[in-house]
């Protein structure tokens, strides 16, 4: 029979992720889209680095960095009594990193596509930058922030490699549900592990059918009269 912990912590893990991502990405993201400074660029390869690196080896090297047994693992252990290796606040951490690009690229996409005529009038209104960032950019990007953080959603439930490195597989801590798979493969219980399988495909499908239902909504009602 299937044990629900895994699905139910993938999906804690992607809400909790998503939810901390959202707050850090809007303010990067309009920074990246806007910013002026040369050195942005690199800013922007290292943010959309976990992209193209395999996740293997971003999780190696934070294994290496939250070890007890290295300098920040042992700051962390010793001043904050914070152990960020095979521990679900690591697994939070990791997803952070890796998931990132996945909520950034939208919403800069989003904010490059807006007219800068909008941030001129809001600023000749006397508008600060916060004010016209909240009270007129993002709500003409909500198809944007939408896509981001479902993406983001989804993407951290089907994390696998990065969470296997920082997280193991403790059953109610960091056995989530693609490391599920991997064990039940392991054991040479298919049947479960298709279970797990059939699980995330669905909810992959319905995550991925949801970003393209609001994308359509949202440009049929741009186009209407």
């Amino acid at each position: 029979m299937i044990d629900w912990q895994p699905l139910w912590l993938s999906l804690r893990l992607a809400g909790i992720t998503t939810l901390l991502l959202f707050f850090i990405a809007v303010p990067l993201s309009y920074w990246l889209a806007h910013s002026r400074q040369r050195w942005k660029v690199a800013v922007e390869a290292l943010v959309s680095l976990p992209m193209v690196l395999p996740p293997t080896v971003l999780g190696f090297y934070l294994l290496l960095a939250f070890s007890p047994s290295h300098a920040f693992g042992r700051f962390l252990d010793h001043y904050l009594d914070t152990r960020l290796v095979f521990t679900f606040p690591g697994l939070v951490v990791a997803s952070l990193l890796y998931s990132l690009p996945f909520m950034t690229g939208p919403i800069i996409a989003g904010f490059r596509g807006l007219s800068p005529n909008l941030r001129a009038a809001s600023r000749t209104l006397g508008k600060s930058d916060r004010t016209t960032l909240i009270r007129i950019l993002l709500p003409n990007i909500r198809p944007s922030l939408i896509t981001g953080a479902v993406l983001c959603f989804a993407h951290t439930i089907g994390e696998f490699g990065v969470v296997m490195m920082i997280g193991g597989s403790i059953p109610g801590q960091t056995r989530v549900a693609s490391v599920a798979i991997y064990d039940e493969v392991q054991s040479i219980n298919y049947s479960l592990a298709n279970h797990y399988a059939i699980a995330l495909l669905s909810f992959s499908f319905a995550i991925l059918l949801l970003v393209y239902l609001v994308n359509h909504h949202f440009s049929t009602s741009s186009t209407l009269p």
